[in-house]
């Protein structure tokens, strides 16, 4: 008879940083990758901020791979389908631990950005530990069905963006009469959405707008 069974034990997950956190920092980011990124890897989408005015963070996606079979390039993955409950805990305590070394609390202007399978975590991290922030971005994802308008009735002052590329395969007509009416249930104040020419990516342009604002 096969048994699956569970042991807990201590794990230690790096993140990465752009910048220093001074009294001249304005913006302080916690951004999150999509599949197959390293969190090292990602921060170069905000290389072009201004690096006295904006702090950025980038939590590591804690499961990594060997990307295309090559046995080259690693990427990563915040969560599956297989025990997927598990991996959003393990994901959530890790993030906690940022929140707090960081100081977070204490943020100026906390800015959550969620990028693809990013978006899934920044949500369900929000929802769930109530963090409160001054602009949520969500770029080209999918919000995790299980989210409801009560997990977020908190952010009474809360910019939110939803991002998207016009050419983005994954965010197509489709995508959007599906849930569109969805996101503004779940956000229906203050809410924008913001459309760029462009595929299924992170804008620059588009990220130095809300840096600027």
């Amino acid at each position: 008879m096969m048994n699956e069974k569970q042991v807990s034990y201590k794990s230690v997950n790096s993140y990465s940083t752009l910048n220093e956190r001074t009294d001249k920092t304005e913006n302080v980011w916690v951004v999150f990758h999509g599949i197959g990124y390293l969190s090292r890897y990602f921060l170069k989408y905000f290389r072009h901020l201004n690096q006295e005015k904006n702090y950025i963070i980038a939590p590591q996606a804690p499961s990594k791979y060997y990307l295309n079979g090559k046995y080259e390039h690693v990427g990563a993955s915040w969560a599956t389908r297989e025990n997927t409950e598990q991996d959003i805990q393990n994901v959530l305590a890790y993030l906690d631990e940022i929140y707090e070394k960081e100081g977070l609390k204490n943020a100026k202007n906390l800015i959550l950005f969620g990028y693809s399978q990013g978006v899934s975590i920044v949500t369900r991290w929000i929802a769930r530990r109530k963090i409160p922030c001054s602009k949520l971005i969500l770029n080209s994802g999918r919000l995790p069905n299980e989210l409801k308008p009560e997990d977020f009735t908190f952010l009474q002052g809360t910019e939110i963006s939803f991002v998207y590329g016009t050419e983005d395969p994954f965010v197509n007509k489709e995508f959007l009469e599906s849930e569109e009416k969805r996101i503004w249930e779940l956000f229906p104040t203050n809410l924008k959405f913001i459309p760029f020419d462009g595929g299924h990516e992170v804008n620059m342009g588009v990220i130095l707008k809300f840096a600027e604002e």
